[in-house]
């Protein structure tokens, strides 16, 4: 036979043999990507063998607190924050993320303050605004943009999400099961991070806490008004009675209402919500990207004398202009 054909029905062998492997593997890791959301994340750690008072104490290990008594500026930002790392999932509590981002940022500019001085540069009140404001760039701003990405994922798939639970909520109700059973049963039926959130909620009942309070804490870390509406339900109807099951559809019927509205007027505001992300991010990135390819230039500038005056004017006008859009796209709905 000729080696020209011999050569083709080889790459063609080859080519299907790693063809078909490649998609018994595609096929495999999607079965087992499907198996691991059928349950969330408390589930994982009670099925590894882990005690229900450990798993409850590290999911818990990033809970707000530390700034819900603190009023002003400090306590509206470290609150945001805490909302923020809680909402993202990451697996540290908030007093560590915020130390790391206060180290990181310190670092990065006593690192630019160091290499200004190594490289001969003048270490002036320029300079040093210069490494103050990339440390925060580095150690701060940029993480946070990140945390922000991850949360407003988490907490739309969480928003999409509670009427599901709701129906099943009211489905165990009028099935017969108690209210703690019913939310039990949500523990067990949804995905991360309802799933997760509800199982919390039912270990702290467990554990001796009032269901009000421990559905109230829930509603507390993520700040969604849908599970606020839950919890004062349960609480009216805890206090005065009432056929729950049909408030709480007449309640799911509402939410899922108000989210149309609420994606009609996503989808109406889309244009102004990337304009703003995009005049918030862009400035930030582009300054921090800069530095990193031609580090002297901005040093060179900031040895001007004028440098200091114009460099505080210009974070003033970045944040009342980041501040008048963001009341420009908070669209309540």
């Amino acid at each position: 036979m000729d080696p020209v054909v011999l050569r083709v029905l080889a790459l063609i062998v080859i080519f299907a043999s790693v063809f078909l492997v490649s998609e018994r593997v595609i096929a495999t890791l999607r079965q087992r990507q499907r198996g691991s959301r059928a349950i969330n994340k408390r589930l994982k750690m009670i099925e590894g063998g882990l005690d229900r008072e450990i798993v409850t104490s590290r999911l818990r290990k990033s809970a707000p607190g530390s700034f819900s008594d603190m009023s002003g500026i400090i306590g509206t930002i470290g609150r945001s924050i805490e909302r923020a790392v809680v909402a993202s999932g990451v697996p540290f509590p908030p007093h560590q993320i915020m130390l790391g981002m206060a180290i990181a940022s310190t670092t990065v500019a006593g690192l630019i303050l160091l290499s200004a001085g190594i490289a001969g540069f003048a270490i002036g009140l320029g300079v040093i605004q210069l490494s103050i404001a990339l440390g925060l760039c580095f150690g701060g701003a940029i993480p946070m943009m990140i945390l922000s990405h991850l949360a407003s994922k988490r907490r739309k798939r969480m928003q999409e999400q509670f009427p599901v639970a709701l129906d099943i909520f009211v489905r165990g109700l009028r099935s017969g099961h108690p209210i703690a059973s019913a939310l039990d049963l949500l523990t067990k039926e949804m995905e991360d991070p309802l799933g997760t959130e509800f199982g919390l909620v039912v270990d702290e009942v467990s554990y001796g806490a009032d269901m009000r309070d421990a559905l109230q804490n829930m509603a507390d870390r993520w700040g969604i008004d849908d599970i606020q509406m839950f919890v004062v339900s349960l609480s009216v109807q805890n206090e005065t009675g009432g056929n729950l099951a049909e408030i709480l559809a007449n309640l799911s019927a509402v939410i899922r209402d108000r989210h149309t509205m609420y994606m009609k007027v996503r989808a109406l505001s889309s244009e102004g919500r990337m304009t703003a992300l995009i005049l918030t991010a862009l400035p930030i990135m582009t300054f921090s990207g800069l530095f990193l390819i031609n580090p002297s230039f901005y040093i060179d500038v900031a040895q001007d004398p004028i440098f200091p005056i114009g460099f505080i004017g210009l974070i003033v006008l970045y944040i009342i202009g980041f501040i008048s859009i963001r009341r420009l796209i908070d669209l309540k709905v």
